[in-house]
């Protein structure tokens, strides 16, 4: 078996350690015997997303996402066609708001890709914390950090999670990120794979589903040290009293 990861605008796009999301699927494949290869792509390259089982959109800032956004444009309806033939993407914060209709910032109107129907407005402050979710999705919580001006509202989609410390999504509602078809949008920096080997292995599992035609079941890892990270952060602002969002 074999998996192509299509990383989109690294050079712009990769705040917090996001370029570590790569690293750990390719190494989670290539310890269970599946051949796996990323392709960078920059502002000028074609993207043939028919070549591609998982796509990483990562964060940036505003002015970056002003940047890749007109680029974004003349790919959104392959991009489209992609999502929703069952392509398999992780958006990680800046990426993950131009999943959606738009961003509204002071400095004006960031058009989205309209992949899925949400749409982000920026805030007064930013939200800034250490996050901690709990997903239906996953035995084990999802842990990472969040910093973002942007509140993001998902309407009747999915969230990834239920808010048991830190804002998520717009720091009201109690819910963080979205999940749409085998799409996950997030505001988790970290970089979040390292720390959350269930999440890494669903995209992986995702996508060799649906390049194979059949349900995979991936051998289990060696998960010692991930699972160690993970209840680290959860015992630290979970397990120790801390419950419930943060304002």
């Amino acid at each position: 078996m074999r998996i192509t990861i299509g990383h989109l605008y690294p050079d712009l796009l990769n705040l917090y350690g996001d370029r570590g999301n790569i690293q750990c699927l390719m190494k989670r494949c290539i310890w269970r015997g599946i051949e796996a290869q990323t392709i960078a792509f920059e502002l000028g390259d074609r993207i043939d997303f028919s070549g591609l089982d998982i796509v990483l959109l990562g964060g940036g800032s505003d002015r970056e996402q002003m940047l890749v956004c007109q680029k974004l444009q003349a790919i959104a309806g392959s991009f489209r066609e992609y999502v929703e033939a069952g392509g398999v993407v992780i958006a990680i914060c800046g990426g993950y708001q131009l999943l959606g209709n738009y961003y509204r910032t002071q400095s004006g109107m960031i058009t989205g890709l309209k992949l899925v129907d949400l749409y982000t407005e920026q805030g007064e402050d930013r939200l800034i914390n250490n996050i901690v979710l709990k997903s239906d999705l996953f035995d084990m919580p999802i842990v990472g950090f969040e910093n973002h001006g942007g509140r993001t509202f998902i309407g009747n989609n999915r969230p990834l999670g239920k808010v048991l410390y830190g804002s998520g999504n717009d720091g009201v509602s109690g819910y963080e990120g979205v999940v749409y078809k085998n799409v996950i949008g997030t505001y988790l920096h970290g970089p979040l794979l390292p720390k959350n080997p269930q999440l890494a292995d669903w995209l992986i599992s995702r996508a060799l589903e649906r390049k194979y035609g059949e349900i995979v079941e991936l051998p289990p890892l060696e998960d010692s040290q991930e699972r160690e990270a993970n209840a680290y952060v959860y015992n630290r602002f979970v397990g120790s009293g801390h419950t419930g969002a943060k304002p």
